[in-house]
């Protein structure tokens, strides 16, 4: 697996610290440009590998100037974070392959569609590849298996225990995996989290079940 440049276009700083998190796992470079300092972007030499768009407050005159700069470089893919009150306006880049993801999804949504963008047919490398014991997890298609069988977990499940697994020895309080998982506008209560935890340890059994330790008074954690 090379590593990867991309290229964070915003006119806010609330994609940044996530983008950063995601430096290791993926293997990339992150460099962040507000729409002001686009043109130093585009002259700067630089090769990106991926254009994260985050539209938030972006005219349609950037989006112009994108789509050219994304045809005049080979047509770079683009990941474009879009308001779900604005969904109904979703633009795409018109040319090249391009995802949209909601500004409120998880940090584990984030990098499957990152990864696909990145490295599309080379979704089962080694990095995106969790073992841990009897378990492995495909961060790429989502997707878990206890001693090679699939298991069948729904999404916010899956996205809980992949965020725990690849942040290991570390305690998250169920605030925090409300926000991190669940997405920055969740208004369910903590209670969801221990439901969710509970229902992920029944799947797993109780060999990788035992990993996921309740850390009284905080939440939980994934002990390695």
């Amino acid at each position: 697996m090379h590593h990867k440049n991309i290229l964070l276009l915003a006119k806010t700083t609330r994609y940044v610290e996530r983008m950063r998190e995601l430096r290791q796992p993926l293997d990339v470079s992150i460099l962040h440009m507000a729409p002001d300092d686009f043109e130093e972007a585009i002259n700067s030499g630089r090769k990106f590998d991926l254009i994260i768009l985050d539209t938030d407050g972006l005219g349609q005159e950037m989006l112009n100037s994108l789509d050219d700069f994304i045809a005049d470089s080979g047509y770079i893919p683009t990941l474009v974070v879009q308001d779900e009150s604005m969904l109904p306006s979703l633009r795409l880049p018109v040319q090249g392959r391009s995802d949209f993801i909601l500004d409120s999804a998880g940090q584990a949504e984030l990098a499957v569609r990152c990864s696909m963008l990145l490295r599309p047919g080379d979704q089962s490398a080694s990095s995106d590849i969790i073992a841990v014991d009897n378990m492995k997890i495909n961060l790429a298609t989502y997707q878990v298996y206890i001693d090679d069988e699939p298991v069948d977990l729904t999404l916010m499940e899956y996205s809980l225990l992949s965020f725990l697994a690849t942040h290991p020895s570390r305690a998250y309080s169920r605030e925090t995996l409300l926000h991190r998982v669940w997405g920055f506008e969740y208004c369910g209560g903590t209670r969801t989290v221990d439901v969710h935890i509970r229902r992920v340890r029944s799947k797993i059994g109780p060999l990788i079940a035992a990993h996921i330790v309740t850390v009284r008074g905080v939440g939980y954690l994934f002990r390695i």
